[in-house]
Parts: C-alpha cells; structure tokens; sequence
C-alpha cells in the first residue's frame, strides 16, 4: 500500500492538473481539455479521500489545497504569464514552507 502522504501529493499534483486544464478549457469549450480536466478532478479527489483513511481530515485538505494553490499559482506566472513579483514569490514560498511543516508536525500514520 501506497503511503498517505504520498497519495496526497498526488492529489495535489492532479488538482494542479484539474486548474490548468479548466484554464486551457477555455470556458468548457475546449472539449479535449475539458475530458482532461474531469479526470485530473477524478483523480485527485480520489487520492485525497484515499489519503485521509491515514492523515487527518484539516491537515489532509491544507496540505492538498496548499499544493493546489501553490502550484496553480507557479503554472499561472511560468506558463500563463501571470504577473509576479518579490512579494508573490516569498508568500508562496511561506504557503510551501507551511506545508512542508504540517508533514513534520502531524501525527504518524498508523
């Protein structure tokens, strides 16, 4: 069996994936994009749930929508261009630093 925290950062990584894809969807227009927008959600949800049979329920979902928005925010300034700055980057380098440290100072898994 895989480890909890494994599959929650699987999760994160396919919510990354489900927030791309709904962007490259084009509104839901874009109907290759949207097929992969659906099984990127399928499967992250599904690993999330599998996740919280080990890890808690509030640090399984901060650590899953951290990454989410973590790595939304990362795709957003280095594919789509969003705007960065010094401020953005060291507040989404803190969100990754709070993540790392719910790994280290939640209880074992079982």
């Amino acid at each position: 069996m895989m480890n909890g925290w494994l599959i929650l950062l699987l999760a994160g990584f396919f919510e990354v994936g489900f927030t791309t894809f709904m962007k490259l969807s084009d509104g839901f227009t874009r109907w290759g994009y949207v097929a992969l927008f659906a099984i990127s959600a399928i499967l992250s949800f599904s690993c999330l749930a599998q996740a919280m049979k080990t890890i808690p329920l509030g640090t399984a979902y901060a650590v899953w929508t951290g990454i989410g928005a973590a790595g939304t925010a990362l795709i957003g300034i280095l594919i789509f261009k969003d705007p960065s700055s010094t401020g953005r980057v060291i507040f989404l380098m803190a969100l990754v630093a709070s993540i790392v440290g719910l790994k280290f100072f939640s209880p074992s898994e079982p």
